[in-house]
């Protein structure tokens, strides 16, 4: 038997499943800020992060890092940006890679490096050219992306939409049948 105050509260209970609550142990969103707006050497520096860990070797830690001289002054297109990482938890090699500059803005730099497992990162920033060398540090935690893909969240749905279209049935079903006591589905 299903009484009428249940429904709202049923219905809750199944929505509260697909909104986002907050912030979860692992990261699994957009990019973060780990250094923002530092001043090293001529040079003002945010490094902003998607951490994601992989199992199959694909560089998911993604790594975009904004360099601007701290004069003002355009940043000189010879300015290389190194991003390094290496794992803090465990003992592992430092992983190097050059950020290259985006297309649309020269001081606006990307890199991908492979974060291989779950834990805490020791991330460095080397950046040379002709204003000088300067270096920032900082570390984050890469998590794997737990989202499901759309495909597999239907595939995962499936079932409970067949049960629920069933018991659909059975109830509508008892609804029309006549009861003990002569009247439609009652008792």
């Amino acid at each position: 038997m299903c009484l009428p105050g249940r429904s709202p509260i049923v219905l809750g209970a199944v929505l509260s499943l697909f909104i986002d609550g907050g912030p979860a142990v692992a990261h699994s969103g957009p990019p973060f800020p780990i250094v923002q707006s530092r001043v090293t050497g001529p040079y003002e520096v945010s490094v902003w992060t998607d951490p994601d860990s992989t199992d199959d070797g694909t560089a998911g830690g993604q790594f975009w890092v904004t360099v601007r001289p701290s004069s003002g002054a355009p940043l000189p297109a010879e300015t290389r940006v190194t991003v390094a990482i290496r794992p803090l938890d465990r003992p592992g090699p430092l992983d190097t890679e050059r950020a290259d500059p985006l297309p649309n803005d020269a001081s606006q730099h990307f890199a991908a490096l492979v974060m291989n497992h779950e834990g805490r990162f020791h991330v460095q920033v080397a950046l040379d050219g002709p204003l000088g060398p300067a270096q920032v540090v900082g570390e984050v935690d890469a998590t794997y992306d737990l989202r499901p893909s759309p495909a597999a969240l239907a595939v995962y749905l499936i079932p409970f939409v067949l049960l629920g279209l069933l018991w659909m049935k059975v109830l509508l079903k008892r609804r029309q049948q006549p009861g003990m006591d002569g009247t439609p589905g009652g008792r």
